[in-house]
């Protein structure tokens, strides 16, 4: 699990500096936008400071404060977009929400205007709102674009996933074999994909079983038409 939204205050030279990154590791700063408050829950806006976007995360800094600065990896974002309307926030930004591992929504402590104490374990709303809404549009589509560089990993121990071909949907009445798992190793074959949805797979087995039942009953239909026809 991603750690959400945290404290980032590793910077480098001059001024207001510029967020170090994990090169070694194969992190790459993709986009630079100066001139962005951030909004960290139902919070008050941050002072103006500038968003780094890297290929593993999000991260703002303050151009006032060295010592201020959030990070949140794409991983931890569940979802981010476009907001132009005055009733969900004032200003024209970027809206995003935070996956944290914690149950329900950032506590009223942690997410009031008068706290001064911030939980950023509990926070899962976060929103960048830059000083010219004309560049929302390109920094939406560099986040998704980053987004896309950080698909959610795969467990090793996973044994849900699958991907399962029409050709080898076989009768469920054949004796002697577990028929309905058969699964196909070619997935632009596949008719169905699922992680760990049994009710989908076995909804989509019944409807291809069904079909061939179909099948069965045209094709007896036939021949007797056509026994009936030598008579």
């Amino acid at each position: 699990m991603a750690p959400g939204l945290r404290q980032f205050t590793e910077r480098r030279g001059d001024g207001a500096g510029e967020p170090v990154l994990d090169s070694d590791n194969g992190e790459d700063l993709m986009y630079v936008q100066p001139g962005v408050s951030i909004v960290i829950g139902n919070r008050s806006p941050e002072s103006q400071g500038t968003v780094y976007i890297s290929t593993k995360k999000v991260v703002w800094l303050s151009d006032v404060d060295r010592t201020k600065g959030y990070a949140v990896d794409f991983l931890s974002l569940s979802l981010h977009a476009v907001s132009r309307d005055p009733e969900a926030y004032s200003s024209p930004c970027i809206y995003t929400q935070i996956e944290t591992g914690e149950d329900g929504n950032e506590s009223e402590d942690s997410d009031s205007e008068s706290s001064d104490a911030l939980d950023l374990s509990k926070v899962t709303e976060m929103r960048l709102v830059p000083s010219d809404p004309g560049q929302l549009d390109t920094l939406f589509q560099i986040l998704c674009d980053c987004a896309e560089l950080n698909p959610e990993p795969i467990e090793d121990n996973e044994e849900h996933n699958w991907i399962f071909s029409a050709n080898q949907l076989v009768d469920e009445t054949a004796e002697g074999e577990d028929s309905e798992w058969n699964f196909s190793q070619n997935p632009s074959s596949s008719i169905g994909h699922s992680n760990g949805d049994h009710d989908l797979a076995r909804t989509v087995l019944e409807l291809q079983i069904n079909d061939n039942r179909f099948e069965d009953a045209e094709e007896m239909e036939h021949e007797n038409d056509s026994d009936g026809g030598h008579h």
